[in-house]
Order: structure tokens, then C-alpha cells, then sequence
């Protein structure tokens, strides 16, 4: 079974955690948000009397309610067994302190029977050639080893079955058993015996995951463990309760004076998720920023989305800093964008959030272009001159390959390699990237006064930056002549996304806002605008990315659809502005949790469950309707 929705996520900052909408454990990623990940599955069912395994994820007899504690990162299920009137309430939440996932669950009998309960857990590790997962179950915990990590899973309870090898052939009878206490198996199972549960009456167990680097051999896993299970997690759920709490209020930065509606608590879930989902997303060694927690490791719908790719962490960190997130802003550009740029100036297309290259298949020049206008756009709203000193040398090595860039495409030479679009899909010139880099060019010029007083003693470098910022001024002039005269369709009247294929694109209205290259009110905008409600707009109010997107079915995204409403602020048609604004609202999961896609039939997530650049772009479009008192 394929597990594409990450429906609830929870974690701390080193580890990460994702369920479906009825409980089931997806996905645990250690020690950062984006490698590793190392569930295939975790199964957890019960045996009740004489009954097979009875999965609290999928069962016809379950009836499921999810819900977050307010304002944390505290996962709450419940799940309600018709057939056997059991009701089980599992609460998940990661330690802030420590590494370890709590799986609690509490059984209530509200049948007038007595019921005996077996508790079983089948847990399935990632296994490959270069990575092979063993299991071994010893001392009352079952450790599931490869070479440099082992995920083990325990309980304060007492282990009264175990099965290493082959558990598949016999847990659906709800019974395990096996001689063996090691083997090489990637799915192993262990078992806990509740005893009866009378009528009314109440039962808990404790299930703890954690994550060892393999540092200190079978010792010190055992020692890890032991010392795991004294600790009081009812002191560790009140402190992760404490710590999300007061982080959400210290990033409650907005002024929301919404009056009370179903719009009002839409955009307080959607608003309170996204405080609380990007610190699941940040690598707090580099600054990196995950797209979002990964749904498809297998690549059979995309190519992955766990990494961080630079032009959608700086539409992120946009949002961060409406949400007093600096430091993570700061630290993505000092630390994660210093580290991975190329010698000549650019930037590749993805990255681990490590740094390190992830798999690729061509640059997207408006990346390099977006970090230097993410640069001067965090000055903006620190004033911190030194932030900008710190990025200089980046910054201007950036500018120095986006140069050539522009000269190998204005002077056809064609000496560069193609750029892909921003959707990764086309091999080209592109309107939103030239646009893109004009934006550049303007941060570029800003940042070079806002730290003229740092060259008054070196005239050399005072000269150097006097020449570059008039070649810069003279680039743009070059830059929108060649906008206006090459991406724009007089038989279509309307601009067009590259010089090739002549299509209709949401990233058309990147010329206006963020990058300022043209006027929202121009009249060749004004066409653009009607064309792309005429192509791109869907019966439901939701806008699709390009003519003709086949990616998932085409469906109406998120993000173009904030775009849009982006656009309509920036020309007062406040209005059309709110009716993309709620289309996003109405469309949202049910945890406020913002999906790159939406099913225009049943206008809900369709793809990718928490999308970083999604949730970005609906901060920065409250933060301007807020602003304009359209709230």
C-alpha cells in the first residue's frame, strides 16, 4: 500500500514524525527532518478474547476521530471499535529533550463484557543491499539494527511474546511466537499481554521509539534504554506541551482582529499549523528547509519532495520572518546558502538539508537569483547591516554567474546550459526567471548602498562597487526591454512563460509581485491577467499552475492560487483577492495543514500534505490583506 498523505505530523528538531488521518505511523525521519526515514510500516492491533488481530489503523468495525492538542504538537486519535464497544485514545508526541516517540494508548471498556487484551506491534525497517535490517529481541525491548543505526522500540510493560523471522504467516491470529532472538529480518513483532479489561474500567501502555547511532554497541543501547524507561513521560508530555505553547505565542506575530465565522477559525488552524509545522521542516545545524516531509520514497508519482530546494526555502523564510522565525532565516543564509554554492556563483537545483547535493536532473537559474533577492529582502525587515556584510562575497558571486547568464541569453551565444522553469518541467528562457534576476539586480544595488559607508576607506572597492551598481542599473533596462519584447504574444495578447511553447502560466504574474519588473495595472498585464483567468482558473475559484498541467491530474494548486491573490492586492481588487484566499481555506486539511494540490471534486488535499512553499505563500497574502485592512 502505497503512503502518499502525511495527515498529521509532530516532532522535535531532530526528529520527525508523520500518521495517517486515522492513526497509523508513516514515516519517522532522524536525525533530521529529511534523512533518514525508516519505516516501511508500524502496525499496531490488538486481540480481544479469541478474535485475530484486530489493527487499530484499518479495521471495518473502527471509527476514528483525530485531533491535535490545541496549540502543540501533541497527536490525539481515538478510535472507537463497534463490534467489541472498545475505545482506545492513542496520544503521540515527540520529547523536546530527549529523541524519543511516546506512543500512549488507553483502552476503555464500555461493553458490559469482560475483554482480554493482547496488545502486538509489527514494525517493517527500510531494508536494501548496502543497508540490511536485522532484528533482535532481548531484555524486554525489540531492536531492529542496521550499520550505523538501530530503531528500538520498547515499553515500560513486559514483552510476553516476540517473532523475529516470518511474522507475516502468523499475526493475523493474533498470536507470535518464536524461538529465535536474532535474525535477518527487516519486519519483526512483539507482543504484550494486557489481561482483562472489565466493564468501565480503564488500561494504559506506553510504546517508545528510539533512534541509536551505533556508537556504543549492544551495551549501550541497553543502557540507553534502561535509562528511557525510568523517566516520567508524564512530566514529558506536560514539558512538550509547555514548549509548543509558548513557542506558538512567541510566533504569533500577526494582528488577527477577524470577527467570529468558520473563515475565522479556518485561518487561525491554517495560521497556528504553519508556526507549528516549520520548525518539523528546519535542519537546525545548517538552516536548511525541507519542501515538506517526504511522501513518495519510492518515486512512483514524482521525484521527492524532503529536500530543500533554495528559491522555495527563501518564499519560506519570507514567511518566517512575518512570523519572528529570524534566527532560522539568518542561519539559513549565513550558514546553508554559503555552504552550498557552487564556485562559479550558483546554486544547484536541491540539497539534503545537510548541504549535501541531493539527486538532480538540471539547475533552475531563478534558484541563484531568488537567494540574492531573499538576502536583501530579510534586511528589510531586521536593518541588520551586518547580516548583509556577512552575505556580501556570496551575493556577489551570485550576481557574477547570473551576469553571464544574461549575456549568454540576450547576445545568443549560447555557451551556457539550458535553466529549467521554476516547476522543473521545461529547458528554456523563461519570463519568471528574467524577472527573477532584475529582482536580483535591484537587491543587488540596494545592498551595495545600504553598505557604502563600509568602502569609504577602500577606494578600490568603492570604485568596483560604483561600476558594478551602474552596469546593474544598465542590465535591468536590458532585462525588461527584453521582457517586453520577446514574452510578449500579440496574437494571444497576453505575455507568455517562455520563448517556446508560447503557454499561459501562473509564474506569469512573478513579473509583478514579488519582482517588480512591471506594473500590476499595465495594460499588457491587465491581458495577461484575463488570459490566465480564461486558461488557468477552475470552476471551484482555484487556479492551476500552466496550460495544459497533466502533473497528478492538473488540479488547481495552492500556491498559484495565493499567487493570484497576491496579485489582486497588489491592484485593490480586494474581493477577488479573498475569493482565492478562501478557496485555499475552504480546500485545507482538517489540521490546517496546507497541501500542494487540491481535488477539485471533492476540494480537498490531493497531493503532498503540508507543503512548506504553500504555507508560505498563505502567511504572506494574510499578512498583506491584514495590512490593508481587508480582514
Amino acid at each position: 500500500m502505497e503512503k502518499y498523505f502525511n495527515d498529521a505530523i509532530i516532532g522535535n528538531q531532530k526528529m520527525t514524525v508523520s500518521y495517517t488521518k486515522k492513526g497509523e505511523l508513516l514515516r519517522v525521519l532522524y536525525p533530521t527532518t529529511d534523512y533518514r526515514q525508516f519505516i516501511d510500516y508500524f502496525h499496531v492491533g490488538i486481540k480481544i478474547n479469541d478474535s485475530g488481530i484486530i489493527y487499530l489503523h484499518d479495521d471495518i468495525n473502527n471509527l476514528y476521530n483525530q485531533y491535535y492538542e490545541k496549540g502543540t504538537n501533541i497527536l490525539n486519535t481515538e478510535i472507537v471499535n463497534t463490534y467489541f464497544k472498545l475505545k482506545i485514545i492513542q496520544t503521540d508526541f515527540v520529547c523536546i529533550k530527549e529523541n524519543v516517540l511516546v506512543k500512549k494508548y488507553k483502552f476503555i471498556n464500555e461493553n458490559n463484557i469482560d475483554l482480554n487484551l493482547n496488545f502486538l506491534v509489527h514494525s517493517k525497517l527500510i531494508s536494501s543491499d548496502n543497508n540490511q535490517v536485522s532484528g533482535y529481541c532481548k531484555n524486554d525491548y525489540l531492536l531492529q539494527y542496521m550499520h550505523d543505526y538501530t530503531l528500538c522500540t520498547f515499553s515500560k510493560n513486559k514483552i510476553s511474546s516476540s517473532q523475529i523471522n516470518n511474522t507475516s504467516a502468523k499475526i493475523s491470529e493474533g498470536n507470535i511466537w518464536d524461538k529465535d532472538y536474532v535474525g535477518m529480518s527487516s519486519d519483526s513483532s512483539i507482543q504484550y499481554d494486557l489481561e482483562i479489561l472489565k466493564p468501565n474500567e480503564e488500561k494504559e501502555i506506553e510504546i517508545f521509539i528510539y533512534i541509536d547511532e551505533n556508537k556504543t554497541g549492544l551495551d549501550g543501547i541497553d543502557k540507553e534504554i534502561e535509562r528511557i524507561k525510568k523517566i516520567d513521560f508524564r512530566d514529558e508530555i506536560d514539558n512538550t506541551r509547555k514548549y509548543w505553547k509558548k513557542y506558538l505565542k512567541d510566533h504569533q506575530k500577526l494582528e488577527l482582529k477577524i470577527p467570529d465565522s468558520p473563515s475565522k477559525n479556518k485561518i487561525m488552524d491554517i495560521y497556528e499549523r504553519t508556526i507549528l509545522l516549520y520548525p518539523l521542516l528546519v535542519n537546525y545545524e545548517t538552516g536548511g528547509i525541507s519542501a515538506a516531509v517526504e511522501a513518495d520514497e519510492k518515486l512512483t508519482q514524482c521525484g521527492r519532495y524532503t529536500y530543500c530546494w533554495p528559491r522555495d526555502a527563501v518564499f519560506i523564510t519570507k514567511a518566517m520572518d512575518i512570523l519572528n522565525m529570524k534566527k532560522e532565516v539568518e542561519k539559513f543564509y549565513k550558514v546553508f546558502c554559503k555552504h552550498t554554492q557552487s564556485r562559479n556563483g550558483m546554486w544547484e537545483q536541491r540539497f539534503y538539508t545537510d548541504g549535501k547535493l541531493a539527486p538532480c536532473w538540471g539547475y533552475q537559474i531563478d534558484e541563484t537569483a531568488s537567494v540574492v533577492y531573499g538576502v536583501y529582502d530579510h534586511f528589510k525587515v531586521t536593518q541588520d547591516k551586518k547580516f548583509l556584510k556577512d552575505n556580501l562575497k556570496m551575493c556577489e558571486k551570485a550576481i557574477n554567474f547570473l551576469q553571464k547568464y544574461v549575456k549568454d541569453v540576450i547576445e545568443e551565444e549560447h555557451k551556457m546550459q539550458l535553466s529549467y522553469d521554476l516547476w522543473e518541467m521545461y529547458e528554456g528562457t523563461h519570463l519568471y526567471s528574467m524577472s527573477s534576476i532584475f529582482a536580483a539586480y535591484e537587491a543587488m544595488i540596494n545592498i551595495y548602498e545600504e553598505l557604502k559607508e563600509e568602502f569609504v576607506k577602500n577606494r578600490v572597492k568603492q570604485e568596483k562597487v560604483h561600476n558594478e551598481t551602474e552596469q546593474l542599473r544598465k542590465d535591468m533596462v536590458k532585462i525588461k526591454e527584453f521582457i517586453l519584447k520577446n514574452f510578449y504574444d500579440d496574437k494571444q495578447k497576453s505575455f507568455v512563460r517562455n520563448l517556446d511553447d508560447k503557454k499561459i502560466d501562473i509564474s506569469l504574474l512573478g513579473a509583478v509581485t514579488p519582482f517588480n519588473v512591471l506594473k500590476p495595472k499595465e495594460k499588457k498585464m491587465l491581458n495577461t491577467v484575463e488570459r490566465i483567468n480564461l486558461t488557468l482558473r477552475t470552476y471551484t475559484g482555484g487556479y492551476q499552475r500552466f496550460e495544459n498541467d497533466h502533473y497528478m491530474g492538473g488540479n488547481p494548486w495552492v500556491i498559484a492560487t495565493l499567487w493570484m491573490a497576491n496579485y489582486y492586492i497588489e491592484t485593490e481588487e480586494y474581493k477577488k483577492a479573498k475569493e482565492c484566499f478562501n478557496f485555499v481555506l475552504k480546500s485545507s486539511g482538517q489540521h490546517g495543514f496546507l497541501a500542494e494540490q487540491i481535488n477539485n471534486e471533492k476540494m480537498q488535499p490531493a497531493w503532498i500534505i503540508g507543503l512548506g512553499w504553500s504555507h508560505a505563500m498563505f502567511i504572506i497574502v494574510l499578512q498583506k490583506l491584514i495590512e490593508k485592512g481587508k480582514m
